[in-house]
């Protein structure tokens, strides 16, 4: 099983864990010069939050990975991107970013997940002792049985138990009824 555990901000994990209902979220990376290309559509992306807090908190299925303006996310995005405004999605980023904030509309990386789901804190799953303590985005893994069954299948019992389908095999598609998707959105914009 190939998966990637991205590491994440908590106030971004805090503030989507408590939303109702997210058909898809954006795990944005703040650098904006290259697509996230570790994974195929349909597997598994992995939330741990940043050091001392060393657990898998909650995850979701990869769909795609464009290069967005930021404004052009969060339009797209909304309170997905982990933020309730413009203004705390660009200070988050900016905070991450190497370069000096900057007010014009930079490019940053979206990772679309969908069907994200966020274990409450009983949950959480520490993650093994094998994990690098440098990885400062994430790291992409192919798992044995051993490290599957006890990391992992936590992980799958909570997404399971939410979409029944579970997360193999390619995303979905769903007719919106006129509201927004980014999934079918943004399938029309442009990489670059």
């Amino acid at each position: 099983m190939k998966l990637f555990v991205g590491v994440t901000d908590g106030d971004w994990f805090e503030l989507l864990a408590h939303q109702r209902a997210l058909d898809d979220v954006n795990f944005w990376q703040p650098g904006g010069n290259r697509q996230f290309r570790s994974l195929a559509p349909g597997e598994l992306f992995l939330f741990k939050l940043h050091s001392p807090d060393d657990f898998v908190v909650g995850g979701g299925v990869f769909a795609h990975s464009p290069l967005l303006p930021v404004s052009l996310a969060w339009e797209t995005f909304g309170i997905a991107n982990g933020a309730r405004t413009i203004e705390e999605m660009r200070a988050r980023i900016e905070k991450y970013r190497r370069r000096a904030p900057a007010r014009e509309d930079y490019t940053i990386g979206c990772i679309l997940l969908e069907q994200p789901f966020f274990l409450p804190r009983h949950a959480w799953v520490p993650i093994p002792k094998e994990w690098p303590r440098q990885a400062v985005q994430g790291k992409d893994t192919s798992l044995s049985r051993r490290l599957e069954q006890r990391y992992i299948a936590p992980c799958r019992r909570r997404c399971e138990r939410r979409h029944p389908r579970g997360w193999e095999g390619s995303p979905r598609r769903r007719d919106t009824g006129g509201r927004r998707s980014s999934s079918l959105d943004l399938g029309k914009v442009p990489s670059a």
